[in-house]
């Protein structure tokens, strides 16, 4: 069974997680522990933590996770392929060493991309920019094209090293169905 071990977002107005756990190697460390059968999983941000001091202090963090127990590593939402790489190369000459599946969020609406990248401290290169500046005001449009951009951005992470893709779904199945489709051609 995999677990992905979170420390999770702060609560509103508080700058601390309130539970027992300050930072995901800790509950990574308690899991391993007391469910040493669980294979944990950890996230990586290949663009740095948005709380992060450094990418190197991240990418510290994370071999802190490795560390602690978790055998492969979910990367944030990422649309920048190059930062991946360079960040698959960072940790491994940090020592690093365990799977690293890339995190993609198809880029079918306007807002909620905008948003999620904002949110997440990633940024949006310049072709997916030029997507969302032709199909701002046409949804339906921007949905095609994201199936399609999607589906060649996949293939890139692959091609850039990924061990996985985890695609966020954020609920839109079918037209996530239809990148699949597409990305198996491709």
């Amino acid at each position: 069974m995999n677990v992905l071990a979170l420390r999770g977002d702060f609560p509103a107005g508080q700058a601390h997680s309130g539970g027992e756990f300050a930072h995901a190697d800790e509950l990574t460390g308690f899991l391993k522990k007391e469910f040493p059968r669980l294979c944990i999983g950890a996230a990586g941000y290949p663009e740095k933590h948005i709380q992060a001091e450094s990418l190197d202090s991240d990418i510290a963090a994370l071999r802190s996770k490795q560390d602690s127990g978790a055998e492969f590593i979910m990367t944030q939402l990422c649309y920048n392929v190059s930062a991946f790489a360079e960040y698959l190369e960072r940790i491994r000459k940090a020592g690093v060493t365990i799977p690293v599946v890339a995190g993609i969020m198809p880029a079918f609406a306007y807002e909620q991309t905008i948003k999620m990248t904002l949110f997440n401290g990633c940024s949006i290169p310049a072709e997916l920019a030029a997507l969302l500046g032709k199909h701002r005001d046409d949804p339906d449009g921007l949905g095609a094209a994201g199936i399609e951009y999607t589906a060649r951005l996949m293939r890139r992470f692959v091609e850039a090293g990924a061990d996985g893709l985890h695609v966020y779904s954020m609920n839109k199945w079918k037209k996530v169905s239809a990148v699949m489709e597409v990305f198996a051609l491709t």
